[in-house]
């Protein structure tokens, strides 16, 4: 009797127990469900992720590279003849157009050599002229004719030479430019060779820069640049590729490459250092994706979409890249909604629920854009 007694009261402990674990699990049921919200749709918990829209915005593949400006036309005024400076016809600094005088020498030796010269033209005509008249009357030989018109020749051949010696002494400029600071001075005596002033041509202006030579197989004439000169930090200046170097440099590895900047407001010059970006290829409306949402799987590249509230892995090709971004180039349509984080936890299928990102942006966004790279596969 004692012993039924014993074992009725440890059957009483257990249930009571049992009905208290019971409680302790509903309670803490509740507690869990009220602080998830409320519940997901029919089938299922919603897996919770980040996502946004796939964008369309311009990228492009591009090269950094620095380079020099170097004036479009570059010259250095010298004298072919010696003489004494009678005239400087310019101001220091100023732009000049074709044709002007820049420096007039002593010329008083050269032009009386060519009034002597015309004098002589004026009477060889007249000899030839007379020599002609006698010849076609048959007063005269052809031998005279024929020394008179000789003459002739001899007097128009010496004064083209005294003019040609004549404009040596006027310096003009050979092109539109701006004139540098001059090296001498009226009255100075120059030699021949002298440097007397620069005139550059910088409208438009060129630069040269370098490049590896593994993108040569990229370069083409008429390619954009854009260019920054620490001279204008907040500014950026375009120009276009013009000629490329037919030769690689054997000590550097690297080709040449030139290109022509307008400069219409003369705000660039010869010399200055430029940070160079040449765009080998542009997509003016490609398809961006977070890189985050790249998902490589299997040996191909997955991107989760959400279709109906689920996700639905889909395959796509990769393009360009830049910070953050990274271009499909096959798989997916503008304004498809695509998972940026989350996506290992939602299954092909699962019903998702999209919640806002952590930092306030998509994944990568708010990130400037960088130097675009091909995307590896």
């Amino acid at each position: 009797m004692r012993r039924l007694i014993i074992a009725v009261a440890a059957l009483g402990i257990l249930a009571a127990g049992t009905y208290g674990l019971w409680q302790f699990r509903e309670t803490a049921g509740q507690k869990a469900n009220a602080a998830r919200g409320p519940a997901g749709p029919p089938g299922g918990f919603a897996v919770p992720v980040e996502a946004e829209p796939v964008k369309v915005a311009r990228i492009a593949e591009e090269i950094l590279a620095v380079g020099s400006l170097k004036s479009n036309e570059s010259v250095l005024i010298r004298p072919e003849v010696a003489g004494r400076i009678a005239e400087i016809g310019f101001a220091e600094g100023t732009p000049v157009k074709a044709g002007a005088l820049l420096v007039q020498l002593d010329d008083s030796i050269p032009r009386a050599e060519l009034a002597q010269a015309e004098a002589n033209l004026a009477l060889a005509r007249a000899t030839a002229a007379r020599a002609q008249e006698l010849y076609a009357r048959g007063a005269g030989s052809a031998a005279n004719r024929d020394q008179a018109i000789a003459a002739l020749r001899s007097a128009e051949a010496a004064v083209d030479l005294a003019s040609a010696r004549l404009a040596k002494y006027r310096l003009v400029a050979p092109f539109d430019g701006i004139v540098g600071l001059r090296r001498a001075s009226p009255g100075e005596f120059v030699d021949v060779g002298q440097e007397i002033v620069n005139l550059e041509g910088i409208d438009p202006i060129k630069l040269e820069f370098r490049v590896p030579e593994v993108a040569l197989p990229s370069l083409r004439v008429g390619q954009k640049i854009t260019i920054h000169v620490d001279a204008y930090p907040h500014r950026s200046f375009s120009g276009e590729v013009y000629a490329i170097d037919p030769a690689a440099d054997a000590a550097g590895r690297s080709i040449a490459i030139r290109a022509r900047l307008p400069n219409r407001d003369l705000a660039l010059r010869p010399g200055l250092f430029a940070r160079v970006v040449l765009t080998v290829r542009e997509e003016p409306e490609a398809l961006l994706v977070p890189e985050a949402a790249v998902v490589p799987f299997g040996g191909r590249i997955l991107v989760m979409k959400v279709v109906d509230g689920k996700a639905q892995p889909v395959p796509v090709t990769l393009g360009l890249r830049r910070e953050g971004m990274v271009q499909i180039t096959s798989g997916l349509a503008p304004g498809d909604i695509v998972i940026t984080a989350g996506q290992m936890k939602a299954q092909p299928g699962a019903t998702v629920a999209v919640i806002p990102p952590a930092n306030g942006g998509g994944a990568g966004g708010g990130a400037p854009p960088g130097q675009p790279r091909p995307a590896g596969g």
